[in-house]
């Protein structure tokens, strides 16, 4: 979504200095736009910032609460979209320069290296990296506060059955980050689509449809 330069008088007091970090402008926007993102029943999880010149792309990621099964669909996507792009045109520290507005939400096989990523993985398949042991594969049984319990799939031969070994919990203070392995009897979930590029109309392909 492309929004053209609005006129000089249109400029508001509070204007962004030329060249200012793009961490800094996603900070200051990810605040600004996070309240709309809540009211949405949807979770801001990040937003970034490149600067071309006085052009900005703002790209946003949107996914659905801790509590929530599945991925972030197609309409909510576009409602959001517009709604963010309304908070934007209201910012009261906008310089009144274009911009563009990409929408999306993160792919099933995006890293889970925070704890409300393994709550939205309850139920997967995973395979862990952690700093106490080598790589294993293991269902997301329970998040707790401070560890994630997992139901370990273990090492058999190719071609055998896949076995399961005894609960297990495992600490964020080791766990490097986990993947979410795609399991093909549950491909028609819309949670499983593939990971997807922003669409040109700040909508998104894959994920909900």
């Amino acid at each position: 979504m492309t929004k053209p330069a609005r006129p000089q008088s249109a400029a508001r007091s509070g204007n962004r200095p030329a060249g200012m970090d793009p961490a800094l402008e996603a900070a200051r926007l990810h605040a600004l736009l996070a309240p709309t993102v809540a009211a949405a029943d949807l979770f801001l999880e990040e937003v970034k910032v490149h600067f071309a010149g006085s052009h900005r792309t703002v790209s946003v990621i949107v996914d659905l609460a801790d509590d929530q099964q599945g991925g972030v669909g197609l309409d909510a996507i576009s409602a959001i979209s517009r709604e963010l792009s309304e908070a934007m045109d209201a910012d009261p520290d906008d310089d009144g320069s274009a911009y563009d507005l990409e929408i999306s939400s993160p792919g099933a096989t995006r890293p889970l290296t925070e704890p409300r990523h393994w709550r939205r993985a309850l139920g997967r398949m995973v395979k862990i990296n952690a700093s106490d042991r080598e790589n294993f594969m293991g269902r997301v049984l329970a998040v707790e506060d401070d560890g994630v319990l997992f139901l370990p799939e273990l090492p058999v031969k190719k071609g055998m059955k896949a076995k399961q070994g005894e609960p297990e919990k495992v600490p964020f203070a080791v766990i490097r980050r986990g993947v979410v392995e795609l399991e093909f009897a549950r491909l028609d979930e819309a949670e499983l689509d593939l990971e997807f590029e922003p669409a040109a109309n700040g909508a998104v392909d894959g994920e909900g449809s």
